[in-house]
C-alpha cells in the first residue's frame, strides 16, 4: 500500500510538471519564468532521487539563455543550491559537462548581479571536482579580479583564492609557527607576484589586493613575510627574486599598506549596476 500510494504521488507530480511546468517555463511574463526555475530548483534539491537528473536540469541548462536577466539569475542560484551539496555532485556531472561553457561565458553577462553569481558557482564547481574546469575556463575568471565593478572582483578574487592559494602542502604543517620567508605564507606571497606579472596589468596592483582582501587578509597583511623576501638572503636551494619580481612586491605591499590604512575600495571601482562593453 506504502508502494503504491509513492508511486501514485509521483504520478500526480509527473502531470503537474508535464502539464504546468513544461509549458510555463517558456511563458511570455519573465516573472513566470524565473518563478519555475527557482521551484524546479527547489525540488531537485528536497526530492533529488526524482528529480535531480538529466531529464530535469536541461531545462535549467536551457534557461540559461533566457534573455531576462532576472531568469538567468534565478537558473545560477538554483544550480548553487545544488553545487553545494557534495552529496549530489555525482548527479551533477553530465550536465557539467554539457552546460559548463555556458556557465563560464556568464561571467561577462551584461547584467552584474548575474556575472558575479555564475563566478560563484564555478568557484562551488571548483571545490566539487577540480578536474572539470580547464586551465582556459579558469584564465577567464582570473582576469576578472581587474574589474571595474567590486562585486565582480571580489568574487573573482575567492575563485583565484580557491584555486591557487588556498592548498596546503602537508609538510607545512610543521612550519606554521615559523615566520618572515621561513613562513607557508612566503611560497604564497611569491605565487601573488607571479600572477601579477603574468596578467601584464602592472599598473592595477590595488584592484587586485582589493579583489583578494576579504578572502586572504591574513596573506595581504603579512609584512614581515613580504620584508623577509626583499631584505633575506634566499634559503639553501631557493631561487632568489627578480629585480622585476621585487618591484612587483614592493606594489603590491605598498597596495596592501593603503588598503588597511584607507579601508576603501581603490580609485575607479564602483557597485554600478551594468557590465560595460564585453
Amino acid at each position: 500500500q506504502l508502494q503504491e500510494n509513492q508511486d501514485e504521488i509521483e504520478n500526480m507530480m509527473n502531470a503537474i510538471f508535464k502539464g504546468v511546468f513544461v509549458h510555463r517555463y517558456r511563458d511570455a511574463i519573465a516573472e513566470i519564468r524565473a518563478i519555475c526555475i527557482e521551484e524546479i530548483g527547489i525540488w531537485m534539491k528536497m526530492y533529488s532521487d526524482a528529480f535531480l537528473n538529466d531529464s530535469y536540469l536541461k531545462y535549467v541548462g536551457w534557461t540559461m539563455h533566457d534573455k531576462q536577466g532576472e531568469v538567468r539569475l534565478k537558473c545560477l542560484t538554483a544550480l548553487q543550491g545544488l553545487y553545494y551539496n557534495k552529496e549530489l555532485n555525482s548527479k551533477l556531472e553530465l550536465f557539467t559537462s554539457r552546460f559548463k561553457d555556458r556557465i563560464v561565458s556568464m561571467t561577462l553577462d551584461k547584467e552584474y548581479d548575474v556575472a558575479v553569481q555564475a563566478i560563484k558557482l564555478l568557484t562551488l564547481v571548483l571545490q566539487s571536482s577540480e578536474e572539470v574546469l580547464t586551465a582556459e575556463d579558469c584564465e577567464n575568471v582570473y582576469h576578472l579580479v581587474y574589474s571595474a565593478h567590486r562585486p565582480v572582483a571580489v568574487a573573482a578574487g575567492e575563485f583565484l583564492y580557491k584555486k591557487l592559494f588556498s592548498r596546503r602542502d602537508p609538510e607545512d604543517d610543521g612550519i606554521l609557527k615559523r615566520r618572515g620567508r621561513q613562513s607557508p605564507n612566503a611560497n604564497l606571497v611569491k605565487t601573488l607576484v607571479f600572477f601579477f606579472l603574468e596578467s601584464e596589468l602592472h599598473e592595477h596592483a590595488a584592484y587586485l589586493v582589493d579583489s583578494m582582501w576579504d578572502c586572504a587578509t591574513d596573506l595581504l597583511k603579512d609584512w614581515e613575510c613580504m620584508n623577509s623576501l626583499l631584505l633575506e638572503e634566499p634559503l639553501n636551494g631557493e631561487e632568489p627574486l627578480t629585480d622585476r619580481q621585487e618591484s612587483a612586491l614592493i606594489e603590491i605591499m605598498l597596495c596592501t599598506i593603503r588598503q588597511a590604512a584607507e579601508c576603501h575600495p581603490p580609485v575607479g571601482r564602483g557597485t554600478g549596476k551594468r557590465v560595460g562593453a564585453k
